[in-house]
């Protein structure tokens, strides 16, 4: 647990909305600034298997924990919604100065990527070049609602159930349903579920689960703009995709190769929904390699 208190230890603040945002950053590297945007339920601590090969690279790697995730305020009377989430991460980077940036996204993540994209695009036909965006690459995630498989537990959450799904659940269901989505040789240690659990319910964030959940909906509603996004850019893009996630897996990077033009797709065959935890070195080289192309 040393470095898992160490990544909370290390943090930083700043305020959205009137609400306290935690992140991290770090970087020594000439690659120009990384920002790294986490999956649910977890946190930025995702990253941070990966997170030294990321800085050696990177002059700059940011990596927020969204509202309602991690050790970022949940609090109970709010909109969660991915426009807003996507408003931190841009809020953010303006805060901090940057003008240019990568983006490495996953799960959760991929979607509020998809509406940075949306975003990007739209800055550079009206010729404002205050943010933009040099690539993205994608870990698992639900980038097109038809082929998104979500679990039950998911499904229960989304449902009028929800919100006492959320309050009642308990820890041991929570490890189980999170460890389901790791490949059958990859799972994750009873360590590093418990650290899962603390993200999930610091400052009585599980209540919170049911409001979190709807971006399974606004993916439906904002299938147009979203899937759009990573059709029309002209951002170099890559998907990091572990075959055997039951929820996005290898259904969602062949439905990536049917509807993305000259498809970039990296497939990790013994690896589930969390690649940069279950095979991290495969996945950094993974990342480093498509990096290594555009510089």
């Amino acid at each position: 647990m040393e470095e898992f208190a160490l990544w909370r230890a290390s943090g930083r603040r700043y305020t959205h909305r009137g609400h306290q945002i935690f992140w991290r950053d770090g970087g020594a590297g000439a690659d120009g600034t990384l920002l790294c945007m986490h999956g649910f339920p977890t946190a930025s601590w995702d990253w941070h298997a990966v997170w030294p090969g990321l800085c050696e690279r990177f002059s700059r790697v940011i990596a927020p924990d969204m509202i309602g995730f991690g050790w970022s305020a949940k609090p109970r009377n709010y909109d969660y919604r991915i426009t807003d989430q996507a408003d931190i991460h841009e809020n953010l980077l303006r805060e901090q100065g940057v003008e240019r940036v990568h983006i490495l996204a996953h799960d959760y993540g991929d979607t509020v990527a998809q509406e940075l994209l949306a975003r990007d695009t739209q800055r550079r036909a009206d010729g404002d070049d205050s943010l933009i965006i040099e690539s993205v690459c994608l870990l698992n995630g639900g980038l097109f609602p038809e082929a998104h498989r979500p679990r039950l537990v998911q499904r229960l959450l989304a449902s009028p159930l929800g919100p006492a799904v959320g309050i009642f659940g308990g820890e041991g269901t929570f490890a189980r349903n999170l460890a389901a989505v790791f490949g059958p040789d990859t799972k994750p240690t009873e360590e590093q579920l418990r650290q899962f659990w603390i993200l999930w319910c610091s400052k009585h964030g599980k209540r919170n689960g049911h409001k979190l959940i709807r971006y399974m909906s606004e993916r439906k509603s904002h299938r147009e703009r979203w899937v759009g996004a990573l059709q029309q850019t002209s951002v170099p893009l890559r998907l990091i995709n572990g075959r055997l996630d039951p929820v996005s897996g290898a259904h969602m990077a062949a439905r990536y190769r049917e509807l993305i033009a000259e498809p970039d797709v990296v497939e990790l065959p013994d690896v589930g929904h969390y690649p940069q935890l279950e095979a991290p070195e495969e996945t950094l080289a993974a990342i480093l390699d498509f990096h290594g192309t555009r510089v």
